[in-house]
């Protein structure tokens, strides 16, 4: 389970992600796989360069490993080429894989491959198995990962991120900071806010991980959550994405695609039940 699976187009946008990839992979002793996808044949047009870009893409591949294996001494990086859509092969790489992790860079393009820009970060999210981390071109990788955000909600599901969230704080040695967001006046829900914020804090407090606890009112929860980010300096925003399903497509609710998108730090997305054994239990 302990791997970590990183979607890359060589970009520098996806660079980037790598080298954040590379910096979890290095706390939580876990093996890294990079994977390149390549357009089917159906998938191509008139404006495509019809010469197979793999062999350039293996020499990119074995070039970035050889620079920065000698970080990740006790453990493995690989790279795999897969044919199909970009955001399908991810999620099914890190299913076949049993992945701890995904990370993709959100946007970014280079003459391998398609666009890596809104659609297919958010279906990445939506269609992985696992917890995902997307990370916008421009963020400083070499700043340690001490200062997570963990808004909680009204809904009994907001509790279920604190597992992973916890996880990896442990490993970076980071504080978590529960953020409760009051997106009502109404008093009883604002209660029940207060009362899972208090749930998480003791199971943090439990498995010895600092933490702060705060409030705001949210009247845009992506937003607030970012505005909050900025104000404490914080590495991480930790979020569920609350999924619906239509005739084609797994889709993040808005407030999901929102944080993706406009974050200016990293953010761990989870899926309701994407949490590891030995959690809260809600």
């Amino acid at each position: 389970m302990n791997k970590i699976v990183v979607a890359i187009d060589f970009s520098e946008c996806s660079i980037n992600a790598f080298l954040h990839a590379l910096s979890i992979a290095q706390k939580c002793n876990s093996d890294l796989l990079l994977v390149w996808v390549r357009k089917s044949p159906s998938d191509k047009d008139k404006f495509d360069d019809l010469e197979d870009p793999s062999k350039e893409v293996v020499s990119h591949f074995e070039e970035l490993i050889k620079k920065h294996k000698p970080s990740l001494p006790n453990n493995k990086i690989e790279y795999k080429i897969r044919t199909g859509k970009v955001y399908k092969e991810i999620a099914d790489e890190a299913r076949e894989s049993n992945a701890l992790l995904v990370v993709t860079g959100t946007h970014g393009a280079t003459v391998f491959v398609e666009f890596w820009i809104g659609s297919n970060a958010n279906r990445i999210v939506s269609l992985s198995p696992c917890p995902v981390i997307t990370i916008r071109g421009g963020i400083d990788i070499l700043r340690p990962l001490t200062r997570i955000i963990l808004p909680i909600d009204s809904s009994m599901e907001t509790r279920q991120k604190a597992t992973f969230t916890a996880y990896i704080a442990k490993q970076h040695d980071a504080e978590v900071y529960i953020l409760s967001l009051y997106t009502t006046k109404v008093k009883a829900m604002r209660q029940n806010v207060d009362l899972y914020s208090q749930q998480v804090a003791a199971y943090m407090e439990e498995n010895g991980i600092k933490f702060n606890i705060e409030s705001v009112v949210a009247d845009n929860i992506a937003d607030n959550m970012i505005e909050y980010a900025r104000k404490v300096d914080g590495n991480l925003i930790a979020i569920m994405t609350h999924t619906e399903t239509n005739t084609s497509n797994l889709w993040m609710g808005p407030y999901a695609q929102q944080a993706v998108n406009r974050s200016p730090i990293p953010v761990l997305s989870i899926h309701p039940m994407n949490t590891m054994s030995g959690g809260l239990g809600f």
